[in-house]
């Protein structure tokens, strides 16, 4: 049976039929679960059901505004059929426990209150929604990417808490079953609610062990062999030179804020902002990647960027018009991460016990531009990428972006604040965005993840007519467009100039070995 492309057509045709039926009891159980029937559970349910409340962080209230409405949706694909039944129940026993997760938000604000969190009773039933699907599905990615982009463009009810987990059981080029985790972006940022997902998650390989997800090495500097006059001049010249990037990178982002516009391009172009959202997605080698990362010694992060450059500047040279003649200004917003990492044991000890761990979102943000070039040498997207990130790393950009967001809120108010966050992003022409999962293969609630990739979208209006978002997991790379339709009617082809531009990379890199290998053996 053909099944339309669009998700509310199929349900209208009745290919598509949705039960969220209630989970039936199982015996099956984490190798390493720890007993929480009986009394515990009845004390923990006990203690939900007590009002707890916390105010909603600035950020937080950014995300609610009409025009920064956010969502994260998370594909999770799996290597088996999903026992529906076997992940409601760990689900429940994991997930369902973190305090964000069991709280609503009241945003009812009365006499001067704040919108505020307040803990409240889980009922699974209003969450795991199970699609029944006709397995004779002719595109099932197609059908998948088109559910997600309908689903994200839906909002929240607000009488309940802001997540959903959609359970697909249908097989895909890349997996048996599709889950899809929906959740507000004011609940946390990339790297949080992705560590929740791998908190529920064990090692393959050692059913009792937490997944690691691999942090930024710190380089260890050799103590000088100069005195100590040599090392106190170096010490001020990068104490200036923070100083100098930091200043730098505070003007360009407020002159970006309040009048230093993006070049209009096939890609920048200003469209309704309420046109509906496309979500597409692919897999490419993490292994290329990392080989590239090796050959011009530079990271994972730079090596994505240069990429990103890379494909948008293939993008906008085959496709037709004058910005292929003309020198373009193109730049794009970065989350950055400002604190230390999420540690996946520190979420499973607030879920099973009840601890404190730093939660939310704190993440700050970096402009990048990018040249819009074709090079003759594809790895000099690279090289220029590491430059740029490289002043952006001895700077305090990130930190002022993340700091501004609550003095901001506090001195200022919050409609000057989503005002000049608003035109911020109106004034750049994408999002950009990179997460690390586990380098293992893992399971979630006892079935193996064959991949995980995560994208962003409003369920209103969101200025960025284009969002990226990479995620790797093993040795593969999700990477995620999000578009607006009326800007980018196929982002399948964005895809198809990154996968394109990491060939033409993999294929310099071994080029160049070929080179090195063939003068050594003369």
């Amino acid at each position: 049976m053909i099944v339309s492309s669009s998700v509310s057509m199929a349900m209208e045709k009745g290919d598509l039929r949705v039960r969220t039926k209630a989970p039936t009891t199982s015996t099956a159980e984490y190798s390493d679960d720890r007993d929480h029937g009986g009394e515990d559970d009845a004390a923990w349910m006990k203690e939900t059901e007590e009002e707890e409340e916390e105010p909603l962080s600035p950020c937080g209230r950014l995300y609610h505004t009409p025009c920064l409405n956010t969502s994260v949706v998370i594909l999770i694909g799996f290597a088996t059929k999903v026992d529906v039944d076997v992940l409601k129940e760990r689900m429940e026993k994991t997930l369902i426990r973190h305090p964000r997760v069991s709280s609503k938000l009241v945003l009812d604000v009365k006499k001067g209150e704040k919108e505020r969190w307040v803990r409240t009773k889980v009922n699974p039933s209003d969450h795991f929604i199970v699609l029944d699907l006709d397995q004779d599905i002719e595109n099932p990615d197609k059908f998948v990417n088109d559910y997600a982009s309908d689903l994200s463009s839906t909002p929240f009810d607000l009488s309940k808490p802001l997540w959903e987990f959609h359970i697909l059981n249908i097989k895909t080029s890349n997996a048996e079953s599709v889950g899809i985790f929906k959740i507000h972006h004011s609940l946390g940022d990339g790297m949080s609610l992705v560590a929740l997902v791998f908190s529920c998650s064990r090692k393959s390989s050692s059913p009792e062990e937490l997944p690691s997800i691999p942090t930024s090495s710190t380089k260890t500097v050799a103590k000088s062999a100069h005195g100590a006059l040599y090392r106190f001049l170096i010490a001020i010249w990068l104490i200036l030179r923070l100083i100098w990037n930091t200043l730098i990178g505070i003007g360009q982002l407020l002159g970006t804020a309040f009048f230093l516009k993006d070049t209009n391009s096939l890609i920048s172009l200003k469209v309704d902002e309420r046109t509906p959202k496309k979500i597409v997605h692919r897999l490419v080698s993490l292994d290329d990647i990392k080989l590239v990362k090796n050959e011009t010694n530079t990271t994972v992060n730079d090596v994505i960027v240069g990429l990103t450059d890379a494909a948008l500047s293939r993008y906008l040279h085959v496709m037709p018009g004058d910005h292929r003649r003309r020198k373009i200004r193109l730049r794009s917003n970065i989350a950055v991460n400002a604190r230390k990492t999420v540690g996946v044991q520190d979420l499973v000890d607030m879920m099973e016990n009840g601890s404190k761990c730093k939660w939310g979102n704190v993440t700050g943000c970096i402009m990048i531009p990018f040249d819009v070039t074709l090079e003759k040498d594809p790895l000099e997207h690279v090289r220029k990428a590491k430059l740029v990130i490289d002043r952006k790393k001895l700077s305090l950009e990130a930190k002022f972006t993340y700091y501004l967001t609550f003095l901001g809120a506090k001195d200022l108010g919050m409609k000057f604040l989503v005002s000049l966050f608003y035109r911020f992003i109106s004034n750049t022409t994408l999002m950009l965005s990179t997460v690390t999962g586990p380098a293992e293969e893992v399971n979630f609630c006892g079935h193996r993840i064959a991949y995980i990739c995560g994208s962003a979208r409003t369920a209103g209006g969101y200025p960025p007519g284009l969002v990226i978002h990479y995620t790797s997991y093993m040795n593969k790379m999700s990477v995620a467009v999000c578009a607006n339709q009326d800007l980018i009617p196929d982002p399948h082809k964005i895809l198809d100039e990154v996968e394109e531009s990491l060939k033409l990379m993999k294929n310099a890199v071994l080029q160049r070995k070929q080179s090195k290998n063939g003068l050594l053996s003369t």
